[in-house]
């Protein structure tokens, strides 16, 4: 096979956004994604300082939403939100695009929304994914904000919040891969819930994978690898 465990596990963003979840529910999700080793946990901003404590010392990185879930926060507040984000220890900013702007074509707004969050996220030294929420979107639009998202150094395209009318396709992802620098990652959110869609999405090109499911999908993973599943209570975080 042309994987092992770890390419698989460090493609995974484990999810803990839902707003129902308790306190008690988000340290078991934390607990989850460091004993399935993922790549990092996507939690709300108020627990992430608590998240980012929980994962010291592990290679699971902590990470949070700013602007999240409809992008419409003032480009300041969305800087403010990266700033605290960084104080409380993350170390990826997964920022919602001002939709509305994006299909008012007001697009020296949204390349200036975006910037403002890398650059702080940068200057700490941390990354930033670009949510563009494709289920309200045209092809072109999707087209002229991975262009942005180059030009302005975002590490990673995304596809959605996970709380739109739809999340990834294939035809969105491929389309992101296409219309992306080589330099920037795409991320796949909400749709990938077993690990036969993972692999899909990785042959297109996808390098992380938002997913609640992340129990579920690894322990595929691992049956496929010959390799003993993990008994881990799962968690329904969103995506």
């Amino acid at each position: 096979m042309s994987y092992t465990y770890q390419d698989i596990a460090k493609m995974i963003d484990h999810s803990l956004l839902q707003p129902f979840l308790t306190t008690d529910e988000l340290d078991a999700g934390i607990e989850l994604a460091k004993t399935f080793d993922v790549a990092s946990v996507c939690i709300m901003p108020y627990y992430l300082k608590r998240c980012a404590e929980m994962l010291d010392g592990t290679t699971v990185k902590a990470s949070t939403t700013i602007g999240f879930p409809h992008g419409g926060h003032t480009t300041a507040i969305k800087a403010a939100e990266a700033q605290k984000a960084i104080d409380d220890g993350c170390e990826e900013l997964d920022m919602v695009v001002n939709i509305s702007k994006v299909l008012s074509g007001d697009w020296d707004y949204v390349q200036k929304d975006i910037a403002a969050v890398i650059d702080v996220a940068h200057a700490a030294g941390q990354k930033v994914k670009v949510i563009f929420e494709n289920c309200y979107l045209e092809n072109d639009h999707i087209t002229k904000l991975c262009e942005i998202c180059g030009e302005v150094k975002a590490d990673w395209v995304k596809t959605s919040t996970g709380y739109g009318t739809g999340g990834a396709t294939m035809e969105d992802l491929t389309l992101m891969r296409q219309s992306s620098p080589a330099e920037v990652q795409v991320k796949a959110a909400g749709g990938v819930r077993d690990f036969p869609t993972l692999l899909q999405v990785r042959e297109i090109g996808v390098t992380r994978v938002g997913a609640s499911r992340t129990a579920e999908i690894l322990n595929q993973c691992r049956q496929e690898l010959g390799m003993p599943t993990i008994e881990a209570k799962a968690s329904s975080g969103g995506y």
